[in-house]
């Protein structure tokens, strides 16, 4: 027996001798059932065997981090198998039986209480598009030699997150080659700086102050602006440019200077009606809500910082979260992983046209600016690139970046909203439009094709750029 179930003949001596004042002793659980038959065929005295049922996830490490697991008495661990264990465990039976002195059941006499099965849960996760999302980005990942990733999906109309995968993951079948760090849902545990990717949203409030349209001119030159003893750079000088400009080239230059004609009192405030700073509403454990902060006195160059996505934190459903907004006219839903089968009540934080011109001005981006790689050929696309440096123990990490790519689409009427991140990509491309357009690109491409989206009627492409020559580095952050 001890060789069958792969033990030391002493080691099993002795469990079995500390047990001799207790009735009962698990020799191995969850064991295959050829093994069980095995050992039952011994006929050793005292040994028989119990039938138990094991948790099979049939789409493995594609879906681990949102379904998560449960332990060996099938309660939920991580996921929605431990934010649902009370919903999805069932209640045991009870009744009043009589047994001889070898514990056979001879009769049942009265049931004391019925047996109640646990409830079923729905995903709003489409398992096409997860398996999609799930490929490309452990494919990218793979190939940039980076660190992890994460991509975000989100219905723009009701709020449902439609994909949501990791790298590193691993494969809730097999318990024995389980990492910690590869457990957890990055979308909704860690914590970065979006840099670029709210450029979007500090312009969405200058419409909406009511002092700018798209067509205002901000003169960025000479590329650098001084501001509280420190120097915010652009790429390179892009002189007088509107609204849409500094979108499309991606201007920290003119971006601060929206900020700090408006207050960091206000652009604080409509960061935190987009969602940041706060919890999503998905009820997903150990949701990491993020840091906006609220200053009594800002100073002008935390003003300008938080324009262009630096000094706050958010997670990837957050972000995605907030350009759901921008896609659907200004409307925020709570953002959820069950199938919702009412419209949900959703938050208007923006005016419809507000948000429409932000649309139109996220479609230069792909067009002309730095997001031309998250083209989708016979479907529009609008996102804005990022690209921020990682924190170290030290600070910033001068060579060390993360790329990201946040957009929606199709542009002309958005059905999905999507966030890329890329985690410390090696070699010569790193930026956002380099790295994390793409698989935005793949994925949501394939995506409304399997949603059976109509494509826009006229769609204008434009020549995929070749990869770009190295960065120029910049005091408020890479340029995309």
């Amino acid at each position: 027996m001890a060789a069958l179930l792969g033990m030391d003949v002493r080691d099993l001596r002795a469990r079995i001798e500390s047990n001799r004042s207790r009735e009962f002793l698990y020799l191995k659980r969850k064991a295959q059932p050829a093994l069980a038959t095995q050992i039952k065929a011994l006929r050793i005295p005292g040994i028989d065997s119990r039938r138990e049922y094991r948790r099979y996830y049939p789409a493995g490490e594609v879906a681990a981090h949102v379904v998560g697991f449960t332990n060996i008495d099938e309660a939920g661990q991580e996921g929605m198998e431990l934010a649902f264990d009370h919903w999805l465990t069932g209640v045991p039976g009870r009744k009043r039986v009589l047994k001889d002195r070898n514990n056979r059941m001879i009769k049942d006499l009265s049931l004391i209480q019925d047996a109640a099965p646990g409830k079923e849960v729905r995903l709003s996760i489409d398992l096409r598009l997860q398996y999609l999302a799930y490929r490309e980005l452990k494919a990218a990942v793979t190939a940039h030699r980076a660190r992890g990733g994460t991509l975000v999906m989100l219905d723009v109309d009701t709020g449902e997150v439609l994909a949501m995968v990791n790298q590193p993951s691993y494969n809730p079948n097999n318990r024995s080659t389980r990492e910690p760090s590869s457990m957890r849902n990055r979308a909704i545990t860690d914590l970065f700086e979006p840099g670029s990717t709210v450029k979007p949203l500090t312009v969405a409030l200058a419409l909406e102050s009511g002092r700018y349209t798209a067509t205002t001119e901000i003169d960025t030159s000479p590329g650098y602006i001084r501001v509280g003893g420190f120097t915010i750079r652009d790429h390179r000088n892009y002189g007088i440019l509107d609204l849409t400009g500094i979108i499309a080239k991606s201007s920290n230059v003119g971006t601060s200077r929206i900020a700090l004609d408006l207050s960091g009192e206000r652009v604080q405030e409509m960061f935190s009606r987009l969602g940041f700073g706060q919890s999503t509403g998905i009820g997903f454990p150990g949701e990491a809500i993020g840091v906006l902060p609220a200053r009594v006195k800002w100073r002008p160059a935390e003003v300008a910082a938080l324009s262009y996505g630096y000094g706050m934190s958010v997670n990837a459903l957050q972000l995605t979260q907030a350009y759901m907004a921008l896609a659907n006219g200004g409307v925020r839903y709570p953002s959820t992983l069950l199938r919702q089968d009412t419209q949900p009540v959703g938050e208007r934080v923006m005016s419809e046209p507000v948000a429409l011109s932000v649309q139109n001005m996220l479609r230069a981006v792909v067009e002309e600016g730095t997001g031309k790689r998250a083209q989708l050929g016979i479907y529009q696309s609008a996102g804005k690139t990022g690209t921020v440096h990682l924190v170290g123990a030290n600070g910033y990490e001068a060579s060390q970046y993360k790329s990201i790519f946040a957009g929606l689409a199709p542009a002309d009427r958005p059905r999905v909203a999507c966030v890329v991140i890329v985690d410390a990509p090696q070699g010569n491309q790193y930026f956002g439009g380099e790295v994390a357009a793409p698989i935005f690109s793949r994925v949501v491409g394939d995506a409304l094709r399997l949603l059976n989206v109509r494509p826009a009627k006229n769609v204008r492409t434009v020549d995929m750029p070749v990869a770009g020559s190295q960065a120029q580095w910049l005091a408020g952050g890479p340029k995309q």
